[in-house]
């Protein structure tokens, strides 16, 4: 399996993808793994130094084949594949991306920087995996969790747009400790040897999933002010700022452009470009009161503080701080201001009446929900207020 040039590496790509039997992966990658300190067997992360998404199909091909020449028989049959790599299988890779070993550097051909990484190390059969997935199911493997994740992460997926069922019950619940993994079972086993020796390692948090920042380089206007706040599957896009205190975005939710968060974005929820989540404001996730309505706030959209929000937002919409919005929420709108809503929003089927439901004003803009301080009435007007971040701190 050696090229020598990029024609005969085109080639090669071609025969081994008319191969009976072969199926092209949507996703694949090269992991190091952190394995249990009392099983070898178990492993507890897996970190990706690049995670290809239907992309790169070429390296994937090559990837295959350096496999089945290594002698290891590759399962097309199931939804995932993962492997332990060797030697031999680095060799064999090293030898057909050979036309483009001296261009791999920068931004040029990751997979084949990975492979020239890995032929610089010695004994990579322990540390290093390889897994390919074919179909987008219920993953089974601690190293497809996290290659889903990552790819969130990184925004090679759309949020809500993998099956993550079942993730939390593949991962293993364990202490951080920086970037590493330690098995509770270890460290309840030897306790008593590592307190007395000084070694008992300063705990960070203990969960199944790891934090964002200890895998994932944010883009260069994205702050994160407390690496605990963002969790390893949540998706930041550029310009996002996480202040600390009651701030936190969970796994498989995110933003979609500069926002200010500092409140909650619970599992699923999605925030738009321009928007601001007030200080202990929260979204509901599909699991805490959505009755499975996964949540999406709209562009330019203010989340006063200590508000709770359970229906999705619009564009330009205001929730006033410490209220709740959720789908049987009453709210009471005046003749006039429900003009100006169904105005602004004239695709909507809005009847003629004064009180209407939270749901049924679900994903309209230019809302302002409000409470009258007076009555204690639940009332939605129609916004007159532009919400806008300061651009100085994005």
């Amino acid at each position: 399996m050696k090229c020598a040039t990029k024609d005969e590496f085109k080639e090669l790509v071609e025969t081994i993808k008319a191969t009976d039997g072969y199926k092209e992966p949507i996703a694949f990658g090269i992991a190091r793994v952190d394995r249990g300190q009392k099983s070898a067997d178990k492993v507890l992360q897996a970190n990706y130094a690049i995670v290809n998404w239907r992309e790169n199909y070429g390296s994937g091909a090559i990837f295959i084949k350096a496999l089945q020449e290594s002698r290891v028989e590759v399962d097309f049959s199931g939804s995932e594949f993962v492997a332990t790599l060797s030697d031999e299988f680095v060799s064999n890779a090293m030898g057909a991306f050979a036309p483009y070993l001296a261009e791999a550097v920068g931004e040029a051909h990751k997979n084949v920087q990975v492979i020239k990484t890995l032929a610089s190390m010695e004994d990579i059969g322990k540390d290093f995996r390889i897994t390919f997935l074919f179909e987008d199911e219920a993953p089974k493997s601690v190293e497809a969790v996290y290659l889903k994740l990552y790819a969130l992460s990184l925004g090679k997926a759309p949020l809500r747009g993998i099956n993550l069922n079942g993730a939390f019950g593949v991962l293993s619940n364990v202490a951080w400790v920086g970037n590493k993994p330690y098995e509770l079972e270890y460290l309840r086993d030897n306790e008593i040897e590592m307190k007395l020796n000084g070694t008992f390692p300063n705990i960070d948090s203990v969960d199944k999933f790891p934090r964002y920042l200890q895998h994932i380089i944010p883009a260069d206007n994205t702050r994160i002010l407390d690496s605990s706040k963002v969790r390893m599957g949540a998706q930041l896009a550029s310009g996002t700022t996480v202040m600390p205190g009651a701030s936190y975005i969970n796994f498989n939710a995110g933003t979609l452009g500069a926002v200010m968060v500092e409140g909650r974005i619970s599992s699923s929820a999605i925030v738009g470009s321009g928007s601001d989540v007030g200080g202990g404001a929260s979204i509901l996730g599909v699991l805490s009161g959505t009755d499975g309505n996964p949540i999406s706030i709209g562009e330019n959209t203010l989340l006063g503080a200590n508000s709770v929000t359970g229906i999705p937002l619009g564009d330009g919409c205001i929730v006033d701080a410490g209220i709740a919005i959720l789908a049987g929420t009453k709210l009471y709108i005046a003749s006039e201001e429900l003009a100006k809503i169904k105005s602004a929003n004239p695709e909507a089927n809005l009847e003629d009446k004064e009180v209407f439901k939270g749901v049924e004003l679900q994903g309209l803009n230019g809302i302002h929900y409000r409470q009258d301080s007076k009555t204690g009435q639940m009332v939605a007007r129609r916004s007159t207020r532009e919400v806008k971040l300061n651009e100085e701190l994005h």
